[in-house]
């Protein structure tokens, strides 16, 4: 592998030769711009304003731009010879447990590769050093015109560095979460847990690119003439309103997927719902006269339930009973003549 920087690392007296090597690669589809009308490549040309001229990359420089305008011409000689340790050299400043590193504050990985043998054997004692000590170093280096923060640590038999954004680069997620008061339940809970232990654990070498993939069936597809292939329809479902039944589903769905029964989910059932029912259509017979029947043993039933309820102890209270069985056995007549009407009209 081809190393982009060229330094040392310096671990208190003690300095390592190393060189910089990107430690990860990227495998995305990259696109030309053409001109669509026939497919012309779209080109940028640098040109020189105060010349108005094209130039070479060979006559390009770096410059920074002062507040009134005027360019100040800065080389790589500058760079290279700032006045600071980081310039050439990767400062470890303290070792601290792996957890005090905000994943947020992760950015490009490198790895240190030791130079020539003189660096073997310092480069081995930091290496097995950060092993024992179960920690990580924090260090500080000069890379693209700028100085940087760094974490080392050890990967395989070699020291990787992770390159760090600096704490006030990192925004703070205010205003991110939800505003509203949620309620979580145990029950939900119990799902989710089921469906973390179902899905488990995944070899990240198993996964990949699926879209890239997706792309360069598309390229090939279009080279041959061919039409390229299409999306499937996406399902059409209406929208999942009840938090239990989508988990209790993912758990299922999850456990099909691996192959496991799905009978066996550990999910717990959720309370049937009492939803009114449509009333029955009248078609005359003794079907009907039946159903009506049952209508009005139901309400007087009710009935006899509230007047049980409302009345408080004898005398009176049960006079008052009396009168609303009276009033509950009338009515259930009257709805049961009533519910009649269509079988004596179809006679």
């Amino acid at each position: 592998m081809r190393s982009i920087w060229n330094g040392a690392i310096s671990f208190g007296l003690v300095s390592i030769p190393i060189k910089l090597v990107n430690a990860t690669e990227s495998h995305s589809i990259s696109f030309r711009q053409i001109h669509t009308e026939d497919g012309g490549r779209i080109r940028y040309r640098k040109f020189c304003e105060l010349e108005d001229r094209e130039v070479t990359q060979g006559e390009i420089g770096k410059g920074y731009e002062d507040a009134d305008g005027t360019i100040i011409p800065i080389t790589e000689e500058d760079l290279s010879s700032l006045p600071i340790p980081t310039a050439k050299t990767i400062e470890i400043v303290a070792f601290v447990p792996a957890d005090r590193i905000d994943p947020l504050q992760m950015d490009a990985a490198y790895y240190l590769q030791a130079s020539g043998a003189p660096a073997a054997k310092p480069y081995t004692l930091l290496r097995e050093a950060l092993k024992r000590s179960n920690k990580v170093a924090i260090a500080k280096f000069a890379l693209r015109g700028r100085e940087r923060l760094g974490m080392l640590r050890v990967v395989g038999e070699a020291i990787a560095m992770h390159g760090l954004l600096w704490p006030d680069e990192v925004r703070a997620p205010e205003g991110l979460a939800p505003d509203t008061n949620v309620t979580v339940r145990d029950q939900e809970l119990d799902l989710a847990d089921a469906l973390m232990d179902t899905l488990g654990e995944v070899d990240l070498e198993d996964l990949h690119d699926e879209y890239r993939e997706a792309v360069e069936e598309v390229i090939a597809a279009k080279a041959a003439g061919e039409a390229p292939p299409q999306a499937p329809e996406p399902a059409t479902g209406g929208k999942v309103l009840d938090l239990m039944a989508a988990l209790e589903s993912s758990v299922r769905a999850a456990r099909e997927s691996r192959g496991e029964d799905a009978e066996h989910a550990e999910v717990k059932s959720l309370p049937q719902r009492k939803t009114a029912r449509a009333a029955p259509k009248q078609t005359g017979g003794k079907k009907s006269t039946s159903t009506a029947k049952k209508t009005a043993a139901k309400k007087t039933t009710a009935a006899k339930k509230s007047t049980a309820k409302s009345g408080q102890g004898q005398g009176q209270g049960q006079g008052q009973g009396t009168t609303k069985k009276t009033a509950s056995k009338s009515t259930a007549k009257k709805t049961t003549a009533k519910k009649s009407t269509p079988r004596k009209r179809s006679a």
